[in-house]
């Protein structure tokens, strides 16, 4: 029989990080500072390459540090940010609800992501945000939306960074999934540990 591995500790801090990705514009930024700092940030600046927000929060009982990665959505920028996508733990992807060719984006961001983020099986922690429902020349019906996501089986959320509506629901709910998976991978690297793997293996010495 394998020894079971020590219970997590609750008293021990999970740090998970967590990507939010989608086309220029949407307002991956604000939603950020609104679930972190909980204000608008309303600064049309492009982010360039990457920049990390951190929120400390508990998850059934778990300390979780959320190191989150705010990602630039102009084209150009594309193959930069997909190098950020290694080590993640969760992803959100986000769309303005007044920008149709922001959703319709979602599958190429959505496939870039899971086609860097290997060995990882499909159901990884994700969850989408439609964004700006508190403006009024909405283009993406809730229903298109909805269908989608649950084509793809991933959460979905109407927001407004703006109006702070849904969005620390929306965080929470992806953190509880990277939570989940994590402790699974966890589990399993305990009971895994005695198998060696390739990178296991002695180097030849060459002399």
């Amino acid at each position: 029989l394998i020894p079971q591995g020590p219970p997590m500790d609750a008293s021990k801090k999970v740090d998970l990080k967590i990507i939010i990705i989608g086309a220029l514009g949407v307002g991956k930024t604000s939603l950020l500072h609104q679930y972190v700092h909980k204000t608008f940030y309303e600064d049309y600046r492009t982010t360039l390459g990457a920049s990390i927000l951190t929120k400390v929060l508990a998850v059934d009982n778990t300390p979780l540090k959320l190191q989150i990665w705010d990602t630039g959505g102009q084209e150009r920028f594309r193959s930069m940010v997909s190098t950020f996508y290694k080590g993640s733990d969760g992803c959100v992807l986000a769309f303005d609800v007044t920008d149709r060719e922001s959703f319709e984006a979602l599958d190429n961001w959505r496939d870039d992501f899971l086609d860097k983020v290997i060995p990882r099986e499909q159901d990884f922690p994700m969850v989408v945000l439609g964004n700006k429902i508190d403006l009024s020349d909405r283009q993406v019906p809730k229903e298109t939306a909805s269908a989608w996501c649950k084509e793809k089986d991933i959460p979905y959320f109407e927001v407004s960074a703006k109006n702070n509506i849904n969005v620390a629901e929306a965080f929470e709910t992806l953190a509880k999934q990277a939570l989940t998976t994590y402790k699974g991978i966890f589990e399993s690297y305990l009971t895994d540990s005695i198998k060696l793997t390739p990178n296991d293996k002695p180097k030849q010495s060459c002399c």
